[in-house]
């Protein structure tokens, strides 16, 4: 007859012990071995194999550790828990360690029985993670089973990058390069949004009413939509044009997405309400119907709102936790690194005699062009405005891109009608805001009318090939010694331009003038999205390749195909806008990509090139960016330029150089009929969004979540799980106990940071096989100096000093293994006894890691689901285990910081030890009394974090499992004889 296992309780079969896991039936038990990982889950048939039940071997007398033993062990096993007890099921699964501020968002989801959510923090804070943190816990506690993550191609890889490396989910690309494949590899009738249960979906794939009306019909439980503001539309119809109709195929996508009220949706933006009212309203409408017609001047409207909209900027989150937050003290607090300020200049640069003749002569035939096909119609009108726009845009970008706009065929001269003409032409020559037609936006646009370039535009080509090089090209000078002063100051630049040919001339141009050791790649539109994540990944092992050196350095060319979502914080920490954007909103996109969460330099550089005498740049500088700034200064965010503002001011740059030629005066740009007018209309209406969306952040701050909530959930984590600088000392001490070369100097110039690097190549073998699985077999064999940084933002070869870095991991697997076996060969840093005289103690003092096993019951929207998980408790006693006075648990944590103030004899050391250890029957009872305790506050934990949704609490539990598990028993004897009345207790 077999017995019956519960889930929780411990048995020994193929010659280890297991964790029976709920999923057991009377015929087969599943099985996790004690201290592994879900990976290692096995099934085992009793009927065909033996298995019998276990105990926990109790610690040996034999195989006593220094001081620092019991902390070791202590964190190492933590390190090693996946599935911690508390409310937050995925916390201690994932590869990231979120900072507090991003916990907020999680809180507001577990607090709903559907999640909707509209998180709207600023650019840089961490949107992909808090999106991330809120996915993984719905599908590990059961409440999605599915997920569909919306975003435009060019980020789609972007996306599985961090769902797979941060979060352990593993999601198919759904692409229209990708689609073919995943389709055939389906069976009859099937779609692949029901095979592939992960999936990154591009926004422009799903447009296609097939796909789109498959994904409705098939659509996951969970949704996350990046950029959402691309994905409504205001309803006055002013906009007009192909964006505004792309923006309305999505919203209705959406609204069929949301109208499904059981479905999960999370929508993310950083811009939710700097355009029209009526677009907010409509992105409010998707996470609840009501919340589109709520009365927003109202609290109780806005306490309505609050309970699903969260936006921050950086300055409410750069520290977070501290007294001005409303907490008792700064025990908690935690500072964020962005970069403290961008340090932005201008730099003017004046173009050559022989590129202004060219320049001059480009405006003349322009402007012979716009007055010939003004009397031919309104079709021919539009048709010539735009190639002249495209014309003088390639014009003051490079030679390279003006020959090739002067050879090539317009795009909007297929037109048939004037607003087809528009419709084709504003895509490539303006900078829209919201334009997330990024890909192919960056090619170097037509200024031909014809497929045979006309006799006086390919002379002006020919010029312009001749103008190629540093002689003639004084933008292409004047860039080079920026870059030199920037790589001369330790700066890794990205230089940002709006035309392919621009980009390659440039690559080609600075390729050896910028230091031996500089490395140089360029990134455009040619390259699918996935080439060029893979070309900056190669840049930065190329750079790497010189070591240490301090003279390595790297530069990126770039179009604005990286201007947008994609990550580059890590290798890059300057920028130099080479193209003036028109728009300043591009400007801010573009800067973005450096100036966020996980950049290490505390000021980003920031340099904007402009000519000074083309015509073009100076007035667009002048009259747009110097407005945005001055809003940004005054306001801390950046607030969107409208389109029609920037367009408006651009189109009378262009009509005044027409008109006035390049030498016109700044004046006259203002005393073009109408001009003033008009641009009294722009200011105010850009005023009024800025106005509009400094009162939104204030009358939508985050409140549904006050921090005291936050800094109580987060002191819980980190009793259970570990903070920062108990993985440091660990990984400190371990790795030098391991033999590894330790070197906390400060050589990288982060004084006081508590970084380090170790060289493991005299460590064990097994120890040196998993570091290589995690970072690179090369970095291991050469034994190359490994940093260990304070920063969960690191660099390819480098480890976070957080629990849940795969090095880190690694290193307390090893630590952990070691201990529990004494017979393993080579030095072991962690002991499960020890005895230590102290001065930190008066009376003999015995500490106790123990671990418990919990059997949960978690009630969700699918139904129960019963989880096994651990938690990790040092408990202390004084006196003799018989009589124990026990210790409360601040003082039992607080004897792992003891330290040896005299030697202890060992022979009284293995007497010491042995009376604790065949006492372990008598504390059996207590260590019981804390289990069901423990239970207690964990129901207690889960009730808080979900205590606005009383349905999926009710039927919760929490049921310890018996007996715990001594891990550790160390024995801390004070340093002075004891008196007669207390040495019958020593």
């Amino acid at each position: 007859m077999s017995l019956t296992y519960t889930a929780g309780s411990l048995v020994a079969a193929r010659g280890r012990e297991w964790v029976v896991l709920p999923e057991s039936a009377a015929d087969m038990l599943v099985l996790r071995p004690l201290g592994g990982s879900e990976d290692d889950i096995a099934a085992v048939f009793p009927a065909f194999e033996e298995v019998r039940p276990a105990e926990f071997a109790a610690p040996s007398p034999d195989d006593l550790g220094d001081q620092r033993a019991a902390g070791l062990l202590r964190t190492a096993l933590r390190v090693g828990f996946r599935s911690g007890a508390g409310p937050f099921r995925s916390l201690a699964s994932i590869a990231v360690e979120p900072r507090a501020y991003q916990l907020v968002p999680l809180l507001m989801a577990l607090r709903q029985r559907t999640v909707r959510l509209l998180i709207s923090d600023d650019v840089g804070i961490g949107k992909t993670v808090e999106a991330g943190l809120i996915a993984k816990e719905l599908l590990a506690q059961g409440e999605a089973t599915r997920l569909a993550v919306l975003c435009s191609p060019a980020l789609a890889e972007q996306w599985q990058g961090e769902l797979r490396e941060k979060f352990g989910i593993d999601a198919e690309l759904v692409l229209a390069s990708t689609v073919s494949r995943l389709e055939r590899n389906l069976e009859l009738g099937q779609s692949l949004f029901d095979k592939h249960p992960f999936t990154i979906i591009s926004t422009d794939f799903i447009k296609s009413t097939r796909h789109r009306e498959d994904f409705v019909r098939h659509c996951p439980d969970l949704v996350i939509v990046d950029e959402a503001h691309t994905c409504v539309a205001a309803d006055d119809a002013a906009q007009g044009g192909a964006s505004s109709a792309t923006n309305q195929l999505r919203y209705e996508l959406l609204r069929k997405v949301s109208a499904d009220a059981d479905r999960h949706l999370l929508l993310l933006t950083a811009t939710p309400h700097s355009g029209k009212e009526s677009a907010f309203r409509n992105l409010l409408g998707l996470v609840r119907p009501e919340l589109a017609h709520l009365d927003l001047e109202s609290a109780a409207g806005r306490a309505r709102l609050a309970e699903h909209f969260v936006a921050r900027k950086r300055a409410d989150v750069r520290t977070y936790l501290t007294q001005e937050d409303g907490l008792a003290d700064d025990s908690l607090a935690e500072r964020t690194a962005f970069p403290s300020d961008r340090w932005t200049k201008d730099e003017p640069y004046k173009l050559t005699p022989a590129y202004r003749a060219l320049l001059d002569d480009a405006i003349a035939y322009a402007r012979d062009r716009v007055e010939t096909a003004g009397e031919q119609g309104k079709r021919e009108a539009r048709i010539a405005w735009w190639s002249v726009i495209a014309l003088l845009r390639s014009m003051v970008s490079s030679p390279a891109a003006a020959s090739q706009t002067l050879k090539t065929r317009s795009e909007s001269a297929a037109a048939r009608t004037a607003h087809e003409a528009d419709v084709l032409g504003a895509p490539v020559a303006a900078d829209s805001a919201d334009n997330d037609r990024l890909e192919g936006m960056d090619v170097a646009p037509g200024a031909a009318e014809s497929e045979d370039a006309g006799a006086r535009l390919l002379e002006l080509a020919q010029r312009a090939q001749q103008l190629i090089g540093p002689a003639e090209d004084a933008k292409l000078k004047a860039l080079t010694r920026h870059l030199k002063g920037l790589i001369a100051e330790g700066y890794h630049p990205i230089v940002f331009c709006r035309y392919i040919p621009t980009a390659e001339y440039l690559a080609e141009q600075l390729d050896g003038k910028l230091g031996k050791k500089t490395k140089i790649a360029a990134v455009t539109g040619t390259l699918s999205p996935q080439q060029r994540l893979e070309r900056i990944e190669q840049l930065a092992v190329e750079a790497a390749e010189n070591g240490d050196d301090p003279a390595a350095r790297r530069v990126l060319i770039a179009t604005d195909c990286l201007s947008e979502g994609v990550n580059l914080q890590h290798h890059f920490d300057a920028i130099v806008h080479y193209d003036l954007a028109w728009n300043p909103t591009r400007h801010d996109q573009r800067e973005g990509r450096v100036d966020r969460y996980g950049q290490k330099r505390d000021q980003v550089r920031v340099i904007t090139m402009y000519g000074e005498d083309n015509g073009i740049d100076g007035k667009v500088l002048e009259v747009l960016f110097k407005k945005h700034r001055q809003i940004k200064k005054d306001l801390g965010i950046s607030v969107s330029v409208p389109d029609e503002t920037a367009s408006g001011v651009t189109d009378a740059v262009v009509e005044w150089l027409l008109l006035h030629g390049r030498q016109g005066s700044q004046e006259s740009l203002f005393d073009l009929d109408g001009n003033q007018e008009a641009f009294d209309r722009i200011d105010r209406e850009w005023s009024s969004a800025a106005e509009r969306e400094k009162t939104s952040r204030s009358k939508y701050a985050q409140r549904a979540i006050h921090p005291e909530e936050v800094a109580r959930e987060v002191a819980a984590v980190r009793a259970a799980l570990g903070g920062a600088e108990e993985v440091r000392e660990f990984a400190l001490e371990a790795l030098r106990d391991l033999d590894a070369l330790v070197r906390t100097g400060t050589s990288s110039g982060r004084d006081g940071s508590g970084d380090f690097t170790a060289q493991v190549g005299g460590t064990p073998a097994g120890l040196r096989d998993a570091l290589a699985a995690t970072l690179g077999n090369r970095l291991v064999e050469e034994d190359r100096a490994i940093p260990f940084r304070s920063t969960p933002a690191i660099g390819r070869g480098e480890a976070a000093l957080v629990r849940t870095d795969p090095a880190i991991g690694a290193v307390a697997s090893y630590v952990l293994d070691s201990a529990l076996d004494a017979k393993a060969l080579g030095p072991r840093p962690a002991r499960r006894c020890g005895v230590v005289t102290t001065d930190a103690v008066t009376t003999r003092t015995t500490l106790l890691l123990v671990r418990y096993r919990f059997h949960l019951t978690l009630p969700s929207r699918t139904g129960e689901r019963q989880l096994v998980a651990e938690d990790a408790r040092l408990l202390a006693y004084e006196g003799l285990p018989q009589r124990a006075r026990w210790l409360d648990d601040d003082a039992a944590a607080a004897l792992l910081a003891a330290r040896a103030t005299a030697n202890t004899h060992e022979q009284t050391a293995r007497n010491q030890i042995t009376r604790d250890l065949n006492a372990l029957p008598d504390l059996a009872a207590h260590l019981t009394e804390y289990g069901t305790r423990l239970a207690a506050e964990l129901d207690a934990s889960h009730r808080r974090v979900r205590k606005a949704n009383e349905e999926i609490v009710r039927g919760l539990k929490v049921v310890p499992q018996e007996p715990a598990d001594v891990l550790g028993v160390y024995v801390y004897l004070p340093q002075q004889p004891v008196s007669l009345a207390s040495g019958a207790e020593a």
